[in-house]
């Protein structure tokens, strides 16, 4: 081993004072089965112990990992969402049941829905979606985070359902996505790679892609990356559902966008047991509209006008920049990160209320939202032996949010009075809030065969108190083949800082009151509630894993029992000078989330299937409903089945089929104002299958091309309203497209 580099107490000192709470980097680590001491355990002092409590938890039954080449065998159109759904256990949903803005779908985890989804990059979280005003139904004009990490420079993609995802933090109670982008390496390497993808139809955006990567050594000790992205999809055609028509405007197909990325990477070796990493990035993405709006009876010449006219109403600028340490010491690991990141979500302006909410109504007048973000993290990772071999990991955070939205803050109290809690004039468009934790998690070897990881978190929210979020999990090596897996873990989502703030009113003139509590004349309010509890969601899952000469099976039973789910309040707590009637943002009643999710890979051909595999994975939701009005948290499939089988026809060339079936959907049962759902509201999706074809060939080192078909036997649907009345046929799914893309490397 290397002599270690000695600091002061007082450093150290100050190294645990403010721990890591996420270690992940872009650095590569190992994938697949359980981090044995062998291979992937801190190393000191000549010898090997375990794995740390966050890499023992990446081997969870709820934890799937895509790879880069994974990626290329079923390339994203644009977002990577595209290729995250293809995970058990993974859907793309609105923010919210309704169906409102139902083709920006983001990537829900177990049915908890996307706002119960935490996106991390490289470890960090991102918090852009966030600066998105939300609506009375809960939901954001927003396509969500997954799209600010170009495809071509993912290394892979760690996806954690379950209790393996509650020691994140507030926002994991569904679970996380971590995008690991390609580091630096120790030699020159460059690549652009093009892309496109042509829809059959051409009422169906085009799109179009170009993106470079580099990376290598500058000096003995410094090394870099650099990447860029350019990007655009073309916005659906009006056309697409004209037939559907319920005003001026069809319902709205998908959204295009256009995306332009750049972000850099410094990394200096200090000495062989420190790291220094310096991080910038700025993204650029630009809407083009395709005729959405909240309420689905409203439509308009402009909104036509805007559609057709390939119009960006909603730009969001993100930059982000990050310093990160990370050292190796005789006592064992450490890692501290200081972070920041900013979105500017600049839109044009809609309606903030009733009928016209969420309807742009100009085409010159943009408003802009604003959100900083930062966070301080660290962590301590100690090998220790107190009668088992084991690796304690303590750890701290702190992270502050300030949202400056002006604009959403508009809504005038003329009409239907003031109201008590809220400025009078004009109202205050900032929030803040502060959040600190502290953790300790345990990686401990009861013997070679069984692994007990607990783990205890304390957060401290600057609004809403203290949190506890203990956890349990473990894994008991059977057989050499076979493994059994579970944990259990209490997780939690602070509400956001636009339910929490009594100045943000949601104004109905009359017919948007809820149905038991009608308009008295002068309407009703939906405000801010700076008195909310957090949500709650215990996390239990239980698998077994069979893993043996290219043999890969496992099945895991998951239960989620979720309280307080925030939602606009349906029974009045007040009311105005002039009969308005007062709601507020409160804490719903209890659901429950149950389901079944497995995988099957079959070895076909060679030792291993190298040759030829079989994979497979499913998704069956036994339960997903709030237990009060028996309504869906999410509107989802009933199951899914996702398979592929992967051809190396030769040491170059390779063929992958793939298929997904996705169960039917059934919709809600009750309207947003809590009446009993009608007709076409109460519309089920049926069940559909889509397939596709894949072709990857490696002329040399240099030229690498792939080609393909999506949707291989043209199975078409569309979105026949703009908000629930068409019951869960709220989303398109394109049809067949052609795609291609060439790599030059070096």
């Amino acid at each position: 081993m290397h002599p270690r580099f000695k600091f002061s107490p007082l450093f150290l000192a100050l190294m645990a004072a403010s721990p890591a709470l996420l270690a992940q980097t872009s650095e590569p680590e190992a994938e697949g089965a359980r981090v044995e001491p062998a291979d992937n355990a801190l190393q000191l002092q000549d010898t090997y112990v375990l794995g740390t409590a966050e890499q023992e938890l990446k081997q969870a039954p709820g934890v799937s990992i895509i790879t880069a080449e994974d990626i290329k065998k079923r390339p994203p159109v644009n977002d990577l969402s595209d290729v995250i759904r293809k995970m058990p256990g993974v859907n793309l949903t609105g923010n919210s049941a309704t169906g409102q803005y139902g083709n920006n779908r983001q990537i829900d985890l177990r049915g908890m829905g996307p706002e119960n989804t935490l996106i991390l990059i490289d470890g960090k979280p991102v918090s852009s979606r966030n600066s998105v005003r939300m609506g009375r139904s809960g939901e954001r004009n927003t396509r969500g985070d997954t799209n600010w990490v170009p495809v071509d420079a993912v290394e892979r993609i760690e996806v954690l359902r379950g209790p393996a995802a509650a020691r994140y933090g507030s926002g994991a109670a569904g679970g996380v996505v971590n995008i690991i982008t390609k580091a630096p390496s120790d030699h020159h390497t460059g690549s652009i790679t093009t892309y496109t993808n042509i829809p059959e139809d051409s009422a169906e955006g085009d799109t179009r892609r170009l993106g470079f990567s580099l990376a290598g050594p500058l000096v003995d000790t410094l090394s870099y990356r650099l990447y860029g992205n350019l990007n655009k999809t073309d916005a659906d055609d009006l056309s697409l559902n004209e037939e559907f028509a319920t005003g001026a405007t069809p319902p709205a197909g998908r959204e295009g966008v256009r995306n332009k990325d750049l972000n850099g990477l410094l990394r200096w070796e200090l000495d062989p047991q420190q790291v220094l990493e310096f991080e910038g990035g700025f993204s650029r993405q630009g809407n083009i509209y395709a005729g959405d709006r909240a309420v689905s009876g409203t439509g308009s010449d402009l909104l036509t006008e805007l559609a057709e006219g390939g119009k960006e109403t909603n730009i969001m600028y993100r930059q982000s920049a990050s310093v990160t340490h990370r050292g190796d010491w005789d006592f064992g690991s450490s890692q501290l990160v200081a972070a920041y990141e900013n979105t500017r979500n600049r839109r044009l302006n809609e309606g903030l209320a009733g009928a016209s909410e969420g309807s742009i109504n100009t085409d010159t007048a943009m408003s802009t939202s604003e959100l900083d973000s930062y966070r301080l993290a660290g962590e301590l990772n100690i090998p220790l032996n107190l009668g088992f071999n084991q690796v304690v990991t303590v750890g701290a955070e702190y992270t502050r949010d300030e949202l400056n939205d002006p604009f959403s803050m508009t809504q005038g109290t003329g009409t239907g009075g003031a109201v008590p809690g809220a400025d009078t004039g004009v109202r205050d468009g900032k929030s803040d809030a502060d959040n600190y934790a502290l953790f300790i998690e345990d990686n401990i070897e009861i013997d070679p065969r069984w692994i007990v990881t607990p783990g205890l978190r304390f957060d401290r929210h600057s609004e809403f108190g203290g949190n506890w979020s203990p956890s349990l999990n473990s894994s008991y090596q059977v057989t050499d083949a076979i493994t059994v897996k579970g944990g259990v873990a209490r997780a939690f989502k602070a509400p956001n800082l636009y339910q929490s703030n009594p100045n943000y009113l949601y104004y109905t003139m009359g017919n948007g009151c809820p149905v038991d509590f009608p308009s008295l004349g002068t309407g009703c309010y939906v405000q801010g509630n700076d008195n909310l509890d957090a949500e709650i969601s215990i996390n239990k899952e239980l698998g077994i894993a069979y893993d043996k000469d290219g043999w890969n099976a496992g099945i895991t039973y998951f239960h989620n029992d979720y309280k307080n789910k925030i939602t606009a309040g349906m029974e009045p707590v007040g009311q105005t000078s002039v009969d308005g009637r007062i709601f507020k943002w409160e804490n719903a009643p209890k659901a429950v989330v149950a389901g079944w999710e497995g995988n099957l890979n079959v070895p076909l051909l060679g030792t291993t299937g190298e040759i030829l595999s079989w994979n497979n994975n499913f998704t069956y939701m036994i339960e997903n409903h709030n237990k009060e009005t028996n309504e869906p948290l999410s509107v989802i499939p009933k199951y899914t089945i996702n398979s592929m089988l992967d051809w190396a026809v030769t040491q170059s060339f390779d063929l992958s089929f793939s298929m997904t079936h996705y169960g039917e959907q059934e919709p809600r049962n009750l309207t947003s104002r809590g009446a009993a759902a009608t007709g076409d509201e109460l519309k089920t999706r049926g069940g559909y299958t889509l397939y596709g074809v894949t072709a990857n060939y490696e002329l040399d080192e240099t030229w690498s091309f792939s080609t393909g078909v999506s949707n291989l036997f043209d199975k078409r649907l569309y979105r026949e309203n703009n908000s629930g009345g068409a019951g869960a046929a709220t989303y398109n799914e394109p049809g067949r497209a052609y795609f291609a893309s060439v790599t030059a490397s070096f």
